[in-house]
């Protein structure tokens, strides 16, 4: 089996749900719990939170624990909004957003909030310029990815920290979700940033955990009513073991970070010189500075994703048609729409997503694979 769909999920690395079982038969207390095995899972888990914090560079009490990227971008967002409705009802975010940004942004506009959806280049990047002229005397929530989940395009964000800087009561939050763990944090880590969201599965802990960067002094109306947990931000009895096992993931993925994003980035450069040599295809992400090392998004022109998704799997091989969140849908990127990338080539864009654990061989195989897929198509076509 070959496995290029990382971006979608990771697998849970073999140490990691280790410690993962492992809290969860020795810390089953509730961390609420006056007792001492309600004390003893609350040490673990304010450990987990400052090791956390470190790895990141926040502080521990920066860091809230969630369920993962859905709900820390729909939080953020609607929590902002909330809190800061007296102030104005208007938001800048991009037009190639994540859907649990896209659908958290057209609830607001249903509740009378106003979002200026920004366009993006041919490229798949968004303007700083552009957002510096939607800015209204309105607006209070700038929301922006680091990386794009379908191409891999690296948003500017110190461009627009630059210029939000001359704007400190907008909030500026960035899902960080696809940038975490491959050596480019300094192209998205900015102290102008108030809020970040991070999503555990694709870092090779458990799904259902994830965890946001709250600046000290920034405020979100809580999303979740109960009990108090995460100082009154966030209710619910806390996940202890998965934030455990999402604090050791963390600290594996951040070893030798830099080779581990090295390796991504030649894999990349492989395949995306040799689809460029094929005919009739299309490579969206480019070798850039400005593209992560990990997203290759290309076409077979003429030929569905889903079809080609299908006929790498029946060989075990496994990609994605762009976002794994629509891929279902059979709807067209809308990434590459946003790019103004015709709807024929749009609905044949395919996903390979790398992690560090992926090798040459791997690679070697699939270019292979892929050579058989393409010949078959063109002699069809």
């Amino acid at each position: 089996m070959i496995y290029f769909d990382n971006s979608a999920t990771t697998k849970i690395e073999e140490s990691v749900l280790k410690t993962y079982n492992a809290a969860s038969l020795n810390y089953f207390g509730n961390p609420s719990s006056l007792h001492k095995l309600g004390l003893k899972a609350y040490e673990l888990l304010e450990t987990s939170r400052k090791q956390i914090a470190d790895l990141m560079g926040f502080k521990p009490y920066e860091v809230v624990f969630t369920s993962g990227g859905t709900e820390g971008n729909n939080w953020i967002i609607k929590g902002t909004a909330f809190k800061k409705r007296e102030f104005g009802k208007h938001i800048i975010t991009s037009s190639i957003e994540h859907p649990s940004v896209m659908n958290s942004m057209h609830q607001l506009e249903n509740l009378g909030y106003e979002v200026t959806y920004l366009p993006v280049d041919k490229t798949g990047h968004v303007s700083a310029k552009d957002l510096k002229e939607a800015i209204r005397d309105d607006t209070i929530l700038v929301s922006i990815m680091a990386v794009n989940n379908e191409i891999g395009s690296i948003q500017p964000i110190h461009e627009i920290g630059r210029i939000l800087d001359d704007y400190p009561n907008i909030s500026f939050h960035v899902d960080g979700t696809q940038a975490i763990g491959k050596n480019i944090e300094d192209k998205f880590i900015d102290p102008r940033v108030d809020f970040y969201t991070f999503s555990g599965h694709k870092f090779h802990a458990p799904r259902g955990i994830g965890f946001i960067y709250m600046k000290a002094g920034k405020q979100l109306e809580p999303l979740m009513s109960g009990g108090g947990q995460e100082k009154n931000l966030r209710s619910g009895t806390e996940n202890t073991p998965a934030i455990a096992a999402m604090a050791k993931a963390l600290r594996l993925l951040k070893e030798n970070e830099a080779q581990k994003a090295e390796k991504m980035s030649k894999l990349k450069t492989e395949l995306v010189e040799h689809i460029q040599s094929l005919p009739n295809t299309h490579v969206f992400s480019k070798l850039s500075d400005d593209f992560a090392p990990h997203i290759i998004c290309f076409t077979i022109d003429g030929v569905r994703g889903e079809t080609v998704v299908h006929t790498f799997e029946s060989r075990d091989i496994y990609i994605s048609t762009t976002s794994a969140c629509s891929s279902k849908k059979g709807l067209e990127s809308s990434t590459l729409k946003a790019m103004s990338t015709p709807e024929k080539v749009a609905t044949s864009a395919v996903r390979v997503s790398l992690d560090e654990n992926n090798t040459e061989e791997e690679m070697q195989e699939f270019i292979k694979n892929l050579d058989e897929i393409h010949e078959h198509f063109q002699i069809l076509n």
